[in-house]
Formats: C-alpha cells, sequence, structure tokens
C-alpha cells in the first residue's frame, strides 16, 4: 500500500517537476544563511511563565482545517498507551517511508529509520540548554526554517511555546513528542514518532552539532508532517517559519529605499517585543565576507534595542536615533565605526544616559550604531510583528505594548467569489469583503492618524504540493467608505467603477502571505483580498493589526428571505380563483394524478422533462416490450421559446383554454406545447404503463424528490393539488428569472450571477452560502445549470421554511432536537 501511495503521489506530480522544479530550487536558498547565525546560549528554564495558547487544536481536528490528516491524535492519550503497553510509539499518520520523504520522486538510495537510541549513545532532548549551533542543515533545502529556527531562541518564552521543554529519553520516554505551530489563526499540536530518516547511520536533515542532541531533528519532523512530506520544505521564506512559530505579521524593507519613518516604526516594535533582524547582501564570491568596518556579509544581526539617546556637545545638545544591534557569534567581530565601542562619540553622552540603556564595552558581539550608519552599511531588515498573546502577563506588567488585532477566513470559489483583481472590473466586487472600522489615532501622532497593518495569507499551499499546487498570486486593495456607502453590504459594480483606492498591497505575488503597513485617518474603511485572476480557488486569512483598537467585520448580505430585492415574475395574468385556468389545470390535475388525487415524483419528472425539454438534455424512453429507444427530438420553430416562463401552464391548461383570452399569452399555438406529456416519439402514441422515463435524462430524481418534499406538508410523497399549483407558479418564477440571466441562451448561469439571481426570486445569501452552493452546484467552468439553479432555489427555500417553522420567537434562532433536524433534513 505505500508503494502504492507513493507511485500516485509520483505521477500527480509529473507537471510540477517539469515545470516548478527550477523556481523551486531557486527559491530554496533565498535566505541563505541570513539569519542562520542567530542563537543566544542559553539554559532551557522549564519554570518560565509561558503565553497562553487559546484555542489548541490537534492536527487533525476537523476544527483545525489543517493539512491531509484525518485522524485526531491527542499526546497525552497516546503516550499514556504506550507506556502501559511498553511500546515505543510508530506513527500511522506520517510512517517510516518513502512517502514522508518526497513525493516527486523515490529516494536515490536506501533510507533508513532510526531512533535516537540507535543514532547515538545516550540520547538527549537538549544538551546543555539550546543555541544556534543546535541548528545545522541536512541534505534538505529548507534553510528558511533553520534560520527562523534560530532566530527562535532569542525568545524562550516562544521557544517553549513552539517545543514543550518536559520532553525527553529518560523519563516516560515512549518514543512520541509533540509540538506546536500557528496555522492559520489557531496553534495546533503536532504529534511524531521518532524514528528519524538516516544514512549510514547519520541524521540526513536538520541536526545538532552535538549528536545526541535531537530537539532541533525532531522539530524539523514535525514542521514536515505539518504539511505532508520532508519534501513540501523545499523553498520558503524565514518570514513563513517565524509567523507559524509566533503567530505574528511579518514585514520587511529594503533600507535603500525605505521609508521616512522607518525609525519609528522600529521603534514601536521594539515596544511592542516584535523580533527583529538585519542583513547585508552576500558577497557571490566570498562566503561571510568582512566589511573595512568589521561588519559581515551574508550575515543576521539581531536588533536588540531602538532608541533616542541624550547627546551633549559643546555645541549643541538633542537627542541622536541610535540601533544596538548583536552579532549572534558573540565574539570581537563587531562594528569599528562611529558609536562602537570605546569610540570617542561616547564622550558626549551623560552617564545616567549610559547606565539607563545599559552601555557596555565587551568583547560580546554587541555593538551600537546611529541609525543613519544603519541605513548606509545594511541591506534589509525584517520584523515579525509578535500576535496580542504572544507576551507574558510579566512582559505587559513591564510596560511592553501590544498590537490589536482582528482576523477573518474566508475563500475564493470559481464563478462565485473568485473575482480576480480591480483589472477586472465585472466580476471584481464578487471577492469577499471586510469593513474595518478605527476608532482612535495612535498615542502620540501628532496627524492624527492610525497605524495598520493588513496581512493577506493563502492557506494549506505547501501541504498540497503533492498535488500540484503552488501558490496563487494575490493582493488587496482598501477603500474608504462614507456613512451612506456603509448601507450597502456588499458594495456593488458602481462602487468599484466610480472609487479608488486608498490603499493596496505593494504587489500581486506569489507567496504565501502578503502584507503592508499604512497610516489612515479614523474612519470605515473596506478591504478588497483578491487573487490577480478571477475564478482561482484557494482559502485565506485576512489579519489587521493596529496600534489602537479596530473593529472588523465581513461586508455581506444577510441571510434571509424578502427585502429590497426587485422580484422577477413570468409574463402571463396571474389566474384569478374562478377562471378558465384554473379550472383547465384542475382537470388536468385529476387526469394526471388518478385516484389518489395526487402526484408523486415520477409525474412531476415526466412533466417537467416534456415542458423544459429545451432547456434540459434530451430525454430518452424505453419500451417495456421491445429493445426500441427513441430520443425526444422536437424543438421549437423558428420565433418560438419552447422553454418560456409561460411553456409549463401552457401545456397543462392548453387543451382546456381553446377560446379564452388566455390561448395567446399561454402561447397555444407553440407546436412544441400540443403534444401530450405523454407522447411517445417511437410511434407517436401516448406513453402508457409500458414505457419507462430514463430517469437519468431531464430533472434528476433528486430535483423532482426535493420539489414534491418542500410542499408536501403530510410527507406522503405526494402533492394535492393546492400544493402543485404553488409549485408550478414557484417554477414558473424560477424560470423567468433564470432566462434574464441566461443571456446566451445556453441553459447556464454564470455562478458569479448566482447572488443576483436568487436576488430577484428573494432570497439573500451571504458568501459563506454561496461558495457551498458553487461547490455543490456549480461546474468545473463556474457555471450553474438550469435544473441545478432550480435545485438551489429549492433548497434554500426548504430549508428557510423549516427554519422559520422552529423560530418560535422570531429572533433568528431555531431550536430542533437531533431526530426533528434529522427528519426534516433527510426527507428535504
Amino acid at each position: 500500500m505505500d508503494d502504492l501511495r507513493g507511485f500516485l503521489r509520483q505521477a500527480g506530480q509529473e507537471f510540477l517537476n517539469a515545470a516548478g522544479e527550477a523556481a523551486m530550487g531557486a527559491a530554496k536558498d533565498v535566505v541563505g544563511s541570513v539569519i542562520n547565525e542567530i542563537f543566544i546560549k542559553k539554559e532551557a528554564d522549564t519554570k518560565r511563565v509561558l503565553p497562553s495558547i487559546k484555542n489548541m487544536r490537534v492536527l487533525g481536528e476537523k476544527s483545525s482545517n489543517l493539512g491531509p490528516y484525518s485522524e485526531v491524535q491527542d499526546y497525552e492519550t497516546i503516550l499514556n498507551s504506550c507506556l502501559a503497553s511498553g511500546s515505543l510509539f510508530e506513527d500511522p499518520l506520517f510512517p517510516a517511508s518513502n512517502e514522508s520523504l518526497q513525493f516527486s520522486r523515490r529516494p536515490d538510495r536506501h533510507i533508513e529509520w532510526l531512533r535516537p537510541h540507535e543514532i547515538a549513545e545516550n540520547p538527549q532532548f537538549f544538551v546543555e540548554g539550546y543555541s544556534r549551533f543546535d541548528v545545522q542543515q541536512g541534505e534538505l533545502g529548507d534553510c528558511w526554517l533553520l534560520a527562523a529556527t534560530a532566530n527562535l531562541t532569542q525568545e524562550s518564552n516562544l521557544f517553549f511555546r513552539v517545543i514543550p521543554a518536559e520532553q525527553s529519553f529518560e523519563e516516560n520516554y515512549a518514543g512520541i513528542f509533540h509540538f506546536r505551530f500557528w496555522q492559520y489563526g489557531k496553534w495546533v499540536d503536532v504529534i511524531i514518532d521518532d524514528r528519524l530518516p538516516t544514512y549510514n547511520g547519520e541524521l540526513m536533515y536538520m541536526h545538532s552539532t552535538e549528536k545526541n542532541e535531537f530537539w532541533s531533528a525532531l522539530l524539523e519532523k514535525a514542521y514536515a508532517k505539518l504539511h505532508g512530506s520532508y519534501e513540501a520544505l523545499k523553498g520558503g521564506s524565514t518570514c513563513e517559519a517565524m509567523e507559524d512559530f509566533t503567530g505574528g505579521v511579518s514585514e520587511w524593507y529594503d533600507l535603500k529605499e525605505a521609508p521616512g519613518n522607518l525609525f519609528t516604526i522600529l521603534q514601536k516594535a521594539a515596544e511592542r517585543n516584535s523580533m527583529m533582524g538585519c542583513s547585508i547582501e552576500p558577497d557571490p564570491n566570498v562566503t561571510e565576507a568582512e566589511t573595512p568596518q568589521g561588519l559581515i556579509r551574508g550575515h543576521a544581526y539581531s536588533i536588540t534595542k531602538v532608541c533616542l539617546i541624550d547627546i551633549v556637545t559643546p555645541n549643541r545638545q538633542g537627542k541622536i536615533p541610535m540601533i544596538r544591534m548583536r552579532n549572534p557569534w558573540g565574539n570581537e567581530a563587531e562594528w569599528n565605526g562611529p558609536w562602537s565601542d570605546s569610540s570617542p562619540e561616547w564622550r558626549y553622552i551623560p552617564e545616567e544616559q549610559k547606565a539607563e540603556i545599559g552601555l557596555t564595552f565587551d568583547r560580546d558581539g554587541e555593538f551600537w550604531m546611529s541609525f543613519q550608519d544603519f541605513l548606509n552599511h545594511f541591506d534589509r531588515v525584517e520584523i515579525c510583528n509578535l500576535s496580542p498573546d504572544s507576551l507574558t502577563e510579566d512582559q505587559q506588567n513591564s510596560g511592553k505594548r501590544k498590537w490589536e488585532m482582528s482576523m477573518y477566513e474566508g475563500e475564493w470559489t470559481p464563478g462565485v467569489t473568485a473575482g480576480g483583481c480591480r483589472n477586472f472590473l465585472d466580476t471584481f466586487w464578487h471577492n469577499p469583503q471586510y469593513i474595518i472600522t478605527l476608532v482612535d489615532p495612535d498615542e502620540e501622532d501628532e496627524e492624527g492618524q492610525c497605524t495598520v497593518i493588513v496581512a493577506l495569507m493563502q492557506k494549506n499551499r505547501r501541504s498540497k504540493r503533492n498535488m500540484g499546487m503552488e501558490c496563487l498570486t494575490i493582493g488587496f486593495a482598501i477603500y474608504s467608505l462614507n456613512d451612506r456607502e456603509l448601507e450597502n453590504r456588499p458594495q456593488g459594480l458602481n462602487f468599484f467603477r466610480y472609487k479608488s483606492s486608498v490603499g493596496r498591497s505593494p504587489h500581486f505575488i506569489n507567496t504565501r502571505e502578503v502584507c503592508a503597513r499604512f497610516k489612515l485617518p479614523p474612519g470605515h474603511y473596506l478591504i478588497v483580498p483578491s487573487t490577480f485572476d478571477p475564478n482561482e480557488e484557494g482559502e485565506f486569512l485576512i489579519r489587521v493589526f493596529s496600534e489602537t483598537q479596530n473593529n472588523m467585520e465581513e461586508n455581506d448580505d444577510h441571510v434571509g428571505y424578502g427585502g429590497h430585492a426587485d422580484p422577477i415574475t413570468p409574463g402571463f395574468p396571474t389566474p384569478k380563483p374562478i377562471d378558465p385556468q384554473k379550472e383547465g389545470l384542475r382537470r388536468l390535475f385529476d387526469s394526471i394524478a388518478g385516484k389518489d388525487m395526487e402526484v408523486d415524483w415520477m409525474e412531476l419528472k415526466r412533466i417537467l422533462d416534456h415542458s423544459m425539454r429545451d432547456d434540459l438534455p434530451k430525454p430518452v424512453v424505453f419500451n417495456r416490450f421491445s429493445n426500441n429507444m427513441a430520443f425526444e427530438t422536437q424543438a421549437a420553430g423558428p420565433g418560438e421559446d419552447g422553454g418560456g416562463a409561460c411553456g409549463l401552464l401552457s401545456l397543462i391548461c392548453g387543451p382546456f383554454l381553446k377560446g379564452t383570452p388566455f390561448e395567446e399569452q399561454l402561447g397555444m399555438n407553440d407546436q412544441s406545447n400540443k403534444r401530450l406529456i405523454g407522447d411517445n416519439p417511437s410511434d407517436g402514441g401516448p406513453v402508457t404503463a409500458n414505457a419507462i422515463v430514463d430517469e437519468t435524462h431531464g430533472f434528476s430524481k433528486d430535483v423532482c424528490r426535493s420539489m414534491v418534499a418542500m410542499l408536501d406538508a403530510d410527507k406522503s410523497g405526494k402533492l394535492g393539488f393546492e400544493e402543485f399549483e404553488t409549485l408550478l407558479s414557484e417554477i414558473a418564477k424560477w424560470k423567468a428569472i433564470f432566462k434574464v440571466y441566461d443571456v446566451e441562451n445556453s441553459g447556464r448561469v454564470s455562478g458569479f450571477q448566482l447572488r443576483e439571481a436568487l436576488n430577484s426570486a428573494g432570497y439573500h445569501l451571504n458568501n459563506r452560502v454561496l461558495n457551498v452552493l458553487g461547490h455543490r452546484y456549480g461546474s468545473r467552468d463556474g457555471k450553474i445549470a438550469f435544473d441545478d439553479f432550480i435545485m438551489c432555489a429549492v433548497k434554500i427555500k426548504t430549508y428557510i421554511d423549516i427554519f422559520k417553522e422552529h423560530d418560535t420567537e422570531k429572533n433568528e434562532t431555531a431550536t430542533f432536537t437531533l431526530e426533528e433536524w434529522i427528519e426534516r433534513t433527510i426527507y428535504s
């Protein structure tokens, strides 16, 4: 079975191998060694108070909505079970086999999976704490993950939130370990066994310089399991992994094009305990080349303090913007320019200021620079803005500030909510829309504006690489809203036709996340996340960070029936209770219904298939007593509708309305309607009990049964005359609406028109419901066929009626017993 799975994965990746390998190879070294050397040797302090983890999920739990795993694994349950049985855990969801290593091809050699005690003597989870030396790259191109892992060790609170410290190879050892990662708004507990891939007895991938230390190798395995395989980790950015380790939002700046307020950005980031690093472009010819000023190229420095320092010179006094950095090597390799250790500039700093900033001149790799020298000598700065729950209570009490955050999940569904970027105006407004309200400006902001960071992240693309999926090209736009515009939910085509954006993502780019920072005055704003091209399917998470509180909500319709929509009605006169049309309908109903005076779904199907045959595949009729099969081929003549909104009623009532004022209105002269419902095309006679209608053509059984169930109050499976009449009226209305939006007369409407079409029928639906309808009834090209449109309308009406029946308090809350819910939904 494992070999079969591996073969199928390999076959499914032929396109990826052919077209995507070069891009992945180029991406895997983007970060290189930029942050690979960031680590401070520390002892593991397991008693430290850690940030709380809310909404912890277990991988495989339905609400986690993550990865390819369906089985729920609970760490404590499995650990206790293994300890009780004396066995070592073997993970069935991430087996020690080739499929866990690679999905695009088979390994080129024999890989042996060994447990740590089979690799080294006296294996340890930590050896003398944790440090940058514990993170060494193996054969896998995941240097971006290693760089982020190295960065993680600078903050022990964050480190032990990801890597629970109570794990060991001694006490309560059962071959099982667990790690925690942030994934799309939730923290997920990932469980693994400790079998690791080796070649000739050596670890193949991430490892420590200490041969008997294994926390880093096990962390990498858990991260690989989260994404489906080790190969899925090839190529990425440090920001991506840092977000998965912290739940924060990452942004980076090219210092050659730095914004004018960058120092303020860094200063506020430091106040909120953000993780910051900077680097210089590497020398392509020399690894870690040293500049004349003592800085190392292609090497990452951590920023440990950003502040304004008092300075007093003989001629003037004031404040100078300064940055303190640390070379993670922790040695004499330091900046030797102005404000370096023991440089003369420090003579002008008051002693009390030196004490306040903790100035030392040790050979410890830490040094100060002026902000201007920082801009001149470094190329890139990265900031990981931590989520509000990342700060401990002690940190908050010590004066550290936290970001305010709002977050929503959404999806782009082809033909429904995947409208593409603003270039595609006609469909752009169908994208999901979100409103943020900014009330108070930033503290100390002289212009009274609000800092806002908007981050759009696409979900689960890395874990689906084995299916050939890569990141979509994504971005977003921001529009201001006045009070009148706030009333429109969602904003329609004309809003975007005449309104300019006040902000947008810097680029539409095919990375997991696109992020941008804005300064906006207090007010209401509309955010529209989108893919670049329409009809691209994907899920996303949108987050808004601000210094002061922000309120965020979906700008979407309220689910319900009725309201402001202009209904479309079929083009025939409304029958009066005593008019000939109703009398004719009654006589025909009596002839169709038979002795029981009711119509079941099969009789309804025969009526609908005939009257709407021009909108559906041609029905096939079999004769019981012969092997003949005939197709209904008669079509409407020139200028004839053949399937208009009145076709059904004219078919039913026509024989009884000759000579009445309704004859012309109902199209009785339409030759396609003059044949009786049961006509057998093979012999021109009526279809008797000897004929069987092929149920795979025309309206499906499910549609017909659902239409009967919609009005079948006594649940008999049949309709009486009043119910039958109501149903025909509803069908005529739905068909009239469908014809309005089927502008090409193709029998299909665009999924983008589904919202407007159902609004015309009086139904108001939000994006979540529309996405479900699109997935359930849409075709691959995002179209909705006529019978599927009817099914949508039937289902919506049925479920709204069921809900209203149980909403006894009229407060949009319905109560069901399990039995009631199963009974009503199964029959519908």
